[in-house]
């Protein structure tokens, strides 16, 4: 008779035949036997979504964790709506615009409408829901590529989401509308149903973004064909999007967060003002907060260190070449990479003392502060070099966050655009706040991410005369939900409210 640790790897091993499969951590009691399902689940490989629907799932992970469920949260979706509704579903006009305006917000509901099906509330895991109702669907929808979700078509949501929307989500919006090159589509849509208001509603839109030749278009051609058009401005902000046809989604979405965040920051500082300080004072006053900057920095990301441990980094009597016990403390390797970043930061500063493009120095050197910070794990055989080489290669989540970070392909959109916006922004407040909070946003490596942020913000401030600035452990509650409030609902003001209080007078 097999023993119960045999009969679990069996159990696995059907798990992973499944997934190989299928392609997807979504399983339905169709797809494993009854007896594979519930030792899967009781051993923590399973977690329950509703009856007869499960994910894969961490067993270290803790109670209340979201990891497993974010990152499944699309394939379940995908798969759920596939197996009730066949192919007679599609997401709202709304959440599809989100999907094409790079939106990574996990939403708490998800609207699906079908052909076939009497409306409901579906009631999910970690306060999410699927509310499905009877109605017209779109025609042709679009099937998404990365997880098999049908949406409507980018020209038809643009017309047939709500009003509201527009100013709900105005980011989301615009970056879709930044994203058509011909408005003929959109025209033959408005033109062959009459639809007026809705006409008028994107000849506001398109020139709320400065495309007046594509406003106009929409409004002569509708007035040709009799219609009586009248024009509005569906948006309640004012910030624009230069057009650009080659642009990513995300980089357009980056852009407008940035001119839209900005103006908070500026508002939030405006009393903060540099200090005139020599070379040697500015370092000075970086090596005094060394230790403290170590100590806090690496706590908030879980690092256990101790005074002891900065100072014997600080001092040289850490050598994982002679001390074998060194080696093997991973707390100790991440101290050890911290001050060598330390050091990598402070040759960037001088450099742009010296008068060089603060925005330059970061996009061509952050690779060097991120191979210094784990060149002691590469030592220890823990990574390999080439590990260190570039941006991530596979996606990332952050635990507890409704916010995912970009996929690896958006990454290599984003980073230049981000560093583009350093280069050219005039002000180094805008510049800390907002690097730091579009660094951690993008999330470009699988480790480091806040530790590399937080440099690259007090790169921005020390080089412009202001204060390197320490985010405390003992705040990071209140650190974390500000980025994740700027993350999910683009409302950078808590943030920006936070870096305010740390910095000194």
């Amino acid at each position: 008779m097999a023993a119960i640790h045999e009969k679990l790897a069996d159990s696995l091993k059907k798990l992973q035949g499944f997934q190989i499969r299928s392609g997807v951590a979504v399983v339905n009691t169709s797809d494993l036997s009854r007896a594979h399902l519930e030792r899967l689940v009781k051993n923590g490989f399973l977690k329950e979504v509703i009856k007869s629907w499960y994910i894969l799932s961490n067993p270290a992970e803790n109670p209340g964790d979201t990891t497993s469920w974010f990152a499944s949260f699309w394939f379940f979706i995908a798969k759920y709506a596939n197996s009730r509704f066949g192919n007679d579903w599609c997401l709202s006009a709304e959440q599809s615009l989100s999907f094409y305006g790079a939106n990574t917000k996990t939403p708490k509901q998800v609207i699906i409408r079908t052909l076939n099906s009497t409306g409901n509330l579906l009631e999910l895991i970690h306060d999410t829901s699927i509310l499905y109702f009877k109605a017209k669907i779109a025609n042709p929808f679009y099937k998404e590529n990365s997880f098999g979700l049908n949406l409507y078509t980018i020209n038809e949501a643009l017309i047939e989401c709500n009003a509201d929307f527009f100013k709900t989500d105005p980011v989301s919006v615009k970056v879709c509308l930044s994203q058509i090159d011909d408005i003929s589509d959109i025209l033959g849509i408005l033109a062959d149903k009459g639809q007026t208001v809705k006409a008028g509603r994107l000849a506001g839109a398109f020139r709320a973004i400065g495309r007046q030749k594509d406003a106009e278009t929409i409004i002569k051609t509708m007035k040709s064909f009799g219609y009586n058009i009248q024009e509005e401005n569906p948006f309640i902000d004012d910030y624009k999007l230069t057009y650009s046809r080659s642009q990513s989604p995300y980089a357009a979405r980056l852009k407008l967060m940035w001119e839209n965040m900005r103006k908070n920051v500026l508002e939030i500082f405006a009393d903060i003002k540099p200090k005139k300080l020599t070379v040697e004072e500015c370092f000075k006053d970086i090596d005094e907060k060394y230790k403290a900057d170590a100590y806090n920095s690496l706590s908030i990301e879980g690092y256990n260190v101790s005074d002891e441990l900065v100072e014997k980094v600080k001092t040289g009597k850490f050598d994982p070449a002679l001390n074998k016990d060194d080696a093997k403390q991973r707390d100790a390797m991440a101290a050890r990479g911290y001050w060598q970043t330390f050091q990598a930061v402070k040759k960037s500063i001088k450099k742009i003392l010296q008068g060089k493009n603060a925005g330059e120095i970061a996009a061509n050197e952050h690779h060097i502060w991120y191979k210094e910070l784990f060149s002691q794990t590469v030592s220890a055989g823990l990574l390999k070099p080439s590990d260190l080489i570039g941006y991530r290669n596979h996606q990332v989540y952050i635990r507890s966050s409704w916010h995912t970070p970009l996929n690896p392909t958006a990454v290599r959109d984003a980073m230049p655009v981000l560093f583009d916006l350093l280069k050219k922004e005039p002000d180094a407040r805008v510049r800390a706040v907002l690097g730091h909070f579009f660094f951690v946003y993008i999330h470009p490596y699988m480790d480091g991410n806040g530790r590399l942020g937080r440099f690259l913000m007090n790169v921005m401030f020390t080089s412009a005369g202001y204060p390197w600035t320490i985010v405390p452990v003992a705040r990071r509650e209140e650190y974390m939900q500000s980025l994740e409030q700027a993350s999910v609902n683009g409302n950078i003001i808590d943030f920006t409210n936070f870096i305010f209080s740390l910095m000194d007078s």
